[in-house]
């Protein structure tokens, strides 16, 4: 199991993480994808249920035509971790 990042290390990560903000009231990192249209938007959700099944991590993601919302939390450690830190930046990466 991965463990919760201290408060340090969690603003540090955030810093890092373009789009990236905190969820009100819950220990989860969030952001919202705008693509071009829907075929790019569910493209850019395909490369990422590769990578997130590759890391055994997966997000809550909400999808409206061109539009992906993610949450980010790893539920066993109750909060933010480095899984969560590492998915989000494959995500940059992958959304361009």
């Amino acid at each position: 199991m991965a463990d919760k990042l201290t408060a340090d290390a969690r603003k540090t990560a955030l810093a890092k993480l373009t789009g990236w903000t905190d969820v009100s009231g819950r220990d989860a990192i969030t952001r919202k994808f705008t693509f071009k249209d829907f075929r790019e938007a569910f493209a850019f959700m395909t490369k990422v249920a590769d990578v997130a099944n590759e890391m055994g991590h997966h997000p809550e993601w909400f999808n409206v035509y061109k539009t992906v919302e993610v949450t980010l939390s790893t539920h066993d450690a109750g909060g933010v971790t480095g899984l969560d830190v590492k998915l989000a930046t494959e995500m940059n990466r992958l959304a361009g």
